[in-house]
């Protein structure tokens, strides 16, 4: 017999209830249904289980098949792995099709861009390279992507907009149907880029104008800024890649277009990547919906976190899209 003066909790008195009562999350109306080998991808789709990324992905491309039918701007933020990951013609496509009302990337997404569309390749070997003193160091990278700026920046051009057109116009670039600046530029569609100093290689080279790069990025902010403030009453921005510059630049446009008139509501943000990292999740999905709910106004928005490799990630979206 215990010597302790308390005893375990009897459970003689506990109140149960019927599971046929209960509210729950989940049902059998919610299942995955099997798909066959043959299957159309709209079939495929259809197969997810309504269960947290089934139901986020569906709840994704209702959002952009709205966005682009409502006119509303579907705004993509890339990431260099986006790029180099061969990605190129699945988004030019999506341009094609509509459902790409503007690009943002960082510097990276710019820099494999440039290469594949001058060279058709890109990703140097960094620990290989960096030992020998030659990371970064491509000739053509730096003086190219530098004097494109440094030019776009005498016309008042943003930096997207600067490289984009050199690029189009330059005999050298003979893979540019690889080139999401390329194919942006032609169909005018703004192509934001978003520096920080120190953070790419073009900044090693001589041939670099702070100045000029500075005005150009500058400009690029501003440009976001009021693609962002459009996006009121049904756009969708897609970070894909991003884990610190892009989500950090959306945010700051969500604050302007708050200060300039109210922060958008009613939007979709989406972040697209194989992990999800603090800023993204913060930055992108949870504190733009939520900026709409503080002044009681608009519709409501919502964040989707989609997790997986963009390699396999986009092209299933895109293949989602319009089916």
């Amino acid at each position: 017999m215990s010597h302790y003066a308390i005893g375990p909790l009897k459970l003689d008195n506990i109140h149960t209830y019927p599971l046929r009562s209960r509210s729950s999350k989940v049902s059998v109306a919610d299942f995955a249904r099997p798909c066959g080998p043959d299957a159309p991808v709209s079939k495929w789709i259809e197969s997810l289980p309504s269960i947290l990324a089934g139901r986020s992905f569906r709840a994704v491309v209702t959002s952009m098949e709205r966005a682009r039918q409502r006119r509303k701007p579907v705004i993509w933020g890339l990431g260099g792995h986006v790029i180099k990951c061969g990605l190129s013609p699945v988004l030019i496509h999506l341009m094609e099709r509509g459902y790409v009302s503007a690009v943002a990337m960082n510097g990276a997404a710019l820099i494999h861009d440039f290469e594949i569309a001058l060279a058709g390749a890109t990703s140097e070997d960094v620990p290989a390279m960096l030992g020998e003193g030659r990371f970064g160091m491509a000739e053509e990278t730096g003086r190219y992507i530098n004097g494109s700026i440094a030019a776009g920046d005498k016309e008042q051009l943003g930096l997207g907009e600067a490289v984009g057109r050199f690029l189009a116009r330059s005999p050298e670039a003979r893979f540019r149907k690889y080139s999401v600046l390329v194919a942006a530029y032609r169909r005018r569609i703004p192509v934001t880029v978003h520096e920080a100093i120190g953070t790419d290689i073009i900044h090693q080279h001589p041939s670099m104008d702070p100045r000029a790069l500075g005005a150009a990025t500058y400009r690029d902010f501003l440009l976001l800024a009021e693609m962002v403030r459009r996006m009121d009453g049904g756009g969708v921005y897609l970070n894909v890649g991003s884990a610190v510059i892009l989500p950090e630049v959306f945010l700051k446009c969500i604050s302007l277009a708050a200060n300039f008139h109210r922060a958008p509501s009613g939007i979709t943000t989406v972040n697209m990547d194989f992990i999800q990292h603090y800023r993204p999740t913060q930055n992108v999905l949870v504190r733009p919906t939520a900026a709409a709910k503080s002044n009681n106004r608009g519709k409501a928005s919502h964040g989707y976190a989609l997790t997986g490799h963009h390699e396999l990630m986009i092209p299933l979206l895109a293949a989602a899209l319009g089916r």
